[in-house]
C-alpha cells in the first residue's frame, strides 16, 4: 500500500506563469514545464534566502524532498535560459496556504505579506 500523498504548501501562485523569449515559436518543443511547487522552492531559497531546511518547514515537507524539487527546478530554469525556451509554470502536487497556520505569516509567506485572502485549493498534475 503506497504512502498517502503529502501536499506541498505553497503561499501564492506566480504573478505570471509564462516566461521566455519574445520571438519564441508556439511549438511545444520550445517549452519547459515547471510545477508550482518547483517555483515555490526557487522563490523561497533564492529570493527569500531560506535554507533548504527552512524551505522544507515552510512547505511542510522533508528537506530531502525540497532538495530534489529544487534541483529539478534549477535544471528547468537553466534549460529555459540557455536554450531560449519558454518557461511555463503550472500543475504539481501543492495546496495553497490560507495564511493562518503556525508557519504562515513568516518571511516566506507571500499571502500574509501581501494581505491576500486566498481560498485553500489544490491542483494535481
Amino acid at each position: 500500500m503506497p504512502r498517502p500523498r503529502k501536499w506541498r504548501k505553497v503561499c501564492g501562485l506566480p504573478e505570471s506563469s509564462r516566461f521566455g523569449p519574445l520571438d519564441s515559436p508556439a511549438n511545444t518543443e520550445y517549452v519547459v514545464n515547471m510545477t508550482v511547487d518547483e517555483y515555490e522552492t526557487i522563490r523561497l531559497i533564492d529570493l527569500e534566502d531560506m535554507t533548504q531546511e527552512e524551505c522544507a518547514t515552510q512547505m511542510n515537507i522533508a528537506r530531502t524532498t525540497v532538495q530534489g524539487i529544487y534541483n529539478d527546478a534549477r535544471k528547468k530554469l537553466a534549460e529555459s535560459l540557455v536554450n531560449g525556451k519558454v518557461l511555463w509554470i503550472e500543475g504539481g502536487e501543492y495546496r495553497l496556504c490560507d495564511g493562518l497556520g503556525k508557519r504562515c505569516g513568516g518571511n516566506g509567506c507571500r499571502r500574509h505579506r501581501c494581505g491576500r485572502g486566498f481560498a485553500n485549493t489544490e491542483s494535481g498534475g
